[in-house]
Formats: structure tokens, sequence, C-alpha cells
């Protein structure tokens, strides 16, 4: 009974040794006498005991490498330090298996002396501005070296770039500074641009003022020329027509007599009368007779001499 059991166990035990089961994205690497033999992929194997053994497994998954900060000098003479992040894949399992002793610790040693050999050519400035660039190198040189090991390296990011202290200090009272100036530009870019156009409104607004002016003085001009115009063309159309109406003298006198009684309708008590008038006395007897004020006529004035 007891050896019966003991069968039945060493029976589960081999089988559970002998029969392996591969998970999908997953390969295993064969030997047989410690010879390379196969590679198995996802399924049931049989694994014949003492003879074969499993001597790698690899994943075909893409995988991330999470690597130490590395110390870094720049051409200027700074040390920072660098934290790098590697995404690669397996391609080949048998090349994992035996293309390095230890493929990861080597892909972590070649990104690091990698990287020294870039920064180390750059300024500060330039490694802090240059991310991208040294992404790019790094993943072609990487990617590479690598493919005798059976690895494909998709991508490196430079996770941090930590310079010392002071130099941080430094770099802050440059970032301010630069603020500062940024923002003394754009106060006095703002003042000088609000000064324009406060300018530009008044230059505008005067130009404005006088066109308007200019039309004022304008309508004002043809408005009394045109005044002008219609009273001597009305005073010529009048004289026209007394001309078409051939008047008699003696209206013709009447309407004088009437100009002279208009004049006379004022405070004055004397009144100057031409000559042609005071040469009739019947027209002075009318004309008196009409205004009912003494007419008086102007001698001539007769020289004198001096004693």
């Amino acid at each position: 009974m007891f050896f019966t059991i003991f069968l039945l166990i060493l029976v589960v035990v081999f089988l559970a040794y002998t029969i392996r089961i591969v998970p999908q994205t997953e390969e295993y690497v064969i030997e047989f006498l410690g010879r390379y033999k196969t590679t198995w992929g996802a399924g049931i194997h049989i694994l014949i005991p003492v003879l074969e053994r499993v001597a790698c497994k690899a994943t075909s998954k893409e995988q991330c490498a999470d690597f130490e900060p590395q110390a870094v000098i720049t051409k200027d003479n700074v040390s920072i330090y660098v934290d790098t992040v590697v995404y690669f894949k397996i391609f080949d399992s048998k090349l994992f298996a035996y293309g390095a002793a230890n493929p990861l610790f080597a892909l972590e040693n070649l990104a690091a002396t990698t990287l020294r050999n870039l920064i180390g050519d750059m300024t500060l400035d330039e490694a802090l501005t240059s991310r991208d660039t040294i992404n790019v190198k790094l993943k072609e040189i990487l990617d590479e070296a690598t493919d005798p090991w059976g690895i494909n390296v998709s991508r490196v990011e430079l996770k941090n770039i930590d310079p010392p202290e002071e130099i941080k200090n430094a770099m802050e009272k440059q970032m301010k500074a630069e603020r500062e100036k940024r923002e003394k530009i754009l106060q006095a870019e703002a003042f000088q641009e609000s000064e324009i156009k406060k300018a530009d409104g008044e230059a505008q607004a005067m130009i404005k003022r006088a066109q308007a002016q200019r039309d004022a003085d304008i309508a004002i001009a043809q408005g009394k020329a045109k005044s002008i115009e219609l009273t001597y063309q009305a005073e010529a159309e009048g004289l026209q027509k007394i001309k078409n109406a051939q008047v008699d003298p003696a209206v013709l006198q009447l309407k004088s007599f009437d100009a002279l009684a208009k004049v006379a309708d004022g405070k004055a008590t004397k009144i100057i009368v031409p000559t042609s008038v005071a040469e009739s006395t019947t027209r002075e007897s009318i004309f008196a007779e009409m205004l009912h004020t003494p007419i008086e006529s102007t001698p001539p004035s007769i020289p004198t001499e001096k004693a």
C-alpha cells in the first residue's frame, strides 16, 4: 500500500516535469544534452527528463527598462544626472538566450556609455533643450547594437535631467531676469503702441475737423455766391423789364422822388438834393410838397483868397 502511494507520487511528479504548457506571447528555448535543440511557442509540449531542459524563457511583449540615473559631464564641465527609460522587444528568443550573458545588464551599460558620449559633446543648455535629438540618436545606436542579442529597441526617453543645486539656482535667477526683461519690453511696446494709436487718432480727428470746416466754408461761400448771383440776376431782370416796358420819363422822375422820400424818412432835417433835381423849380415844389420837408440846394463853393 505504501509502495503504491509512493509510485503514484513519482508518476505525478514525472508528468508535472515532462508536460510543459507555454503561455501566449512567450517562448521557451530548449537544450538537448547542453546544446540548442528548438524553441517552443505557445501550447503543450513534452520535455524529456534529464536529457532536455528549458534554457531560457522569453516574452514577445514590449518591455520597459527604467535604468538608474547616470552621472554625465557636459561639454562645459557641468556634472548632471540623467535618468533614461528604454522600451524594447525580444524578436528572437535564441539570440536573446545565447547573444549575451545578461542582455538587460548589457543594455543598461550600453545606454549609459552612449548617453555619456552624446551629452559630452553638448553644453548644459543644449542638453536641456535637445531631448528629442538625444532620444533619436540614442535609440538608433542602441537598436543597432542590440540586434545580435535578439532585442529590438523601439523607443528611448530621457526621463529626467538633474543638474547640481547651484546650477538650478543660477538658472532660476536667469529665468527670472528673462521674464522681467520680457515684461518690461512688453510694457514698453504696449505704451509705444498706445501712444502711436493715440497720436493717429488725434491726427485723424484734426483732419476730420479740418475737412468739416473746409466743407462748411465752401458751402457758406457757395451760398453767398449764389445769393449775390441771384440778387444781380433779379436786378438785371428788373431793369430789363423796365426797359421792355418803355416807362415814361415822368414816371421815372416820380420813382426817384420815392427813393428820396425813403432817404428822408429818418431823423435828418436837411436833405441834399442832386443838381438835376434842384434845377427844376416845379420839381422842387413837388418834392417839397411830397416830403413836407424844407429843401436846401447846395450852392457851389467859391474859392476865397487869403488877405
